[in-house]
């Protein structure tokens, strides 16, 4: 509804019968199935929070047993910064990890006061610790931690170049603004000043817009951001008198050094003598995850895929056999085929949450997190895979998140040598090519590199 005032329009929602017209929404919580069995509680649940998966039959029924394997649990994550003694899951089972895990949940573990006084009988520790290592080894797939470090300074910044500007075609703002009544129709004009600090030189403008940018350095780079600013400027002179220009600079300021920012990307360079690989991890615990989802929206099976698959984004699925969630999304119908076969083939599947990895690729001079679609283990192998549109195969964004994946894979594999486990390899599909009936060893074997 839009309440008329002399000059100002009030929006708000509109109501039907005292209801609200649009959908209210609620958080979705998903936990990895390894949480849900161990009856683990999400971080910082809110009134509206609906945690998902909680229907997951827990493995240890009374709650001291569920207190020591919690324990035990807290215990193995404080491993997973030995990757030199655990660089692996699989390792939980050596006698010396199980003893340590023993000793150290013996220690934490207090009993309550009913089991003090012999009324109930107290948990087998060591039985409890060694249910929990195995879940926790059938529930994760191993995912170490790796870092790459330069082993001298990084030098880097911007080629000069001759900037690509026929697009940019502002026009000089007016001196006036108009103003008209919504009641009456009537108008007037009212006088802009000249609000805000003016620089002598027009160049100034653009500099001081480029500084905003964090990889910009004014003391490195000062005489090529001064030369793409004379571009610039020659460039609006080109079609506007000097101060048609000066409005231009001052109005459109960020816009146009966003937009001079964007082709420097393009000329970025960065040189180092070389770089160490360091694995900090030898696996990582499965993340928690969190949904905006309509209220009342009901999950779907995975094999009945909806009718209106155009918006694919805003279902939840579920009846995952070999899945680490016990619900996912996916971003098109693509995906969902894919989930199918992982589903099928895979001896374990999920869809990593943001920082699972935290694998990153360079755009220009920024380097930005790349979240892969899926990870898959197999008997011999633990697949890294990315379904994408066809169109986009070749995209300079799409072939940089490849090379990183690739380089982190190779480093993956060259640890998982060293204590005998899975190789990792990458595979980015075409999404016109996954069929429900197509194998995972067969789009490995033409598009896994």
């Amino acid at each position: 509804m839009c309440y008329r005032s002399r000059s100002i329009c009030v929006e708000q929602p509109i109501f039907a019968n005292n209801l609200r017209l649009y959908r209210q929404t609620q958080t979705v919580v998903s936990l990895p199935t390894l949480a849900n069995k161990l009856g683990l509680q999400p971080e910082q649940p809110t009134a509206s929070t609906q945690v998902v998966g909680t229907s997951e039959a827990r493995v240890f029924q009374t709650p001291e047993e569920r207190k020591v394997a919690q324990i035990a649990y807290e215990v193995i994550r404080t491993l997973e910064n030995k990757p030199n003694k655990l660089p692996s899951v699989s390792f939980l089972n050596t006698p010396e990890i199980q003893a340590e895990l023993v000793n150290r949940v013996a220690s934490e573990y207090r009993p309550q006061q009913l089991e003090i006084e012999g009324v109930t009988k107290p948990p087998d520790i060591a039985a409890v610790v060694a249910k929990t290592t195995e879940l926790v080894i059938q529930q994760t797939i191993d995912i170490p931690r790796i870092l790459v470090v330069p082993q001298s300074e990084v030098h880097s910044g911007f080629k000069p170049f001759t900037l690509q500007l026929t697009t940019l075609n502002y026009q000089p703002p007016s001196d006036q603004l108009w103003i008209q009544y919504l009641r009456t129709g009537g108008t007037e004009t009212v006088g802009l000043g000249r609000g805000g600090a003016e620089e002598a030189r027009l160049e100034d403008y653009i500099v001081s817009g480029l500084l905003d940018f964090n990889d910009i350095s004014y003391d490195d780079q000062a005489d090529l951001l001064y030369d793409l600013a004379a571009q610039t400027v020659r460039h609006f002179r080109t079609y506007l008198s000097e101060d048609e220009t000066r409005k231009v600079l001052r109005l459109h300021q960020r816009d146009i050094a966003s937009f001079i920012h964007a082709q420097m990307q393009q000329n970025y360079w960065e040189e180092t003598v070389g770089y160490e690989v360091k694995v900090s991890k030898g696996f990582t615990e499965l993340r928690q995850r969190a949904y905006t989802q309509p209220a009342g929206d009901r999950m779907l099976d995975l094999r009945h895929s909806p009718e209106d698959k155009s918006n694919m984004g805003r279902y939840l699925f579920t009846g995952f056999r070999r899945c680490l969630y016990a619900e996912e999304k996916f971003h098109s119908d693509a995906e969902c085929k894919l989930a199918v076969i992982l589903d099928r083939e895979s001896e374990k599947w999920f869809k990593p949450a943001r920082g699972q990895f935290q694998i990153f690729y360079k755009q220009g001079a920024d380097h930005l997190e790349y979240q892969p679609d899926f990870v898959a283990e197999v008997k011999d192998t633990i697949y890294m895979l990315e379904p994408k549109a066809r169109s986009e195969m070749e995209s300079l964004e799409v072939l940089a998140k490849k090379e990183a994946a690739i380089q982190w894979c190779g480093h993956a594999s060259k640890h998982a040598l060293t204590y005998g486990g899975k190789p990792w390899k990458y595979v980015l599909i075409p999404h016109d090519e996954i069929a429900e009936n197509i194998t995972l060893a067969g789009l490995a074997s033409r598009f896994g590199t």
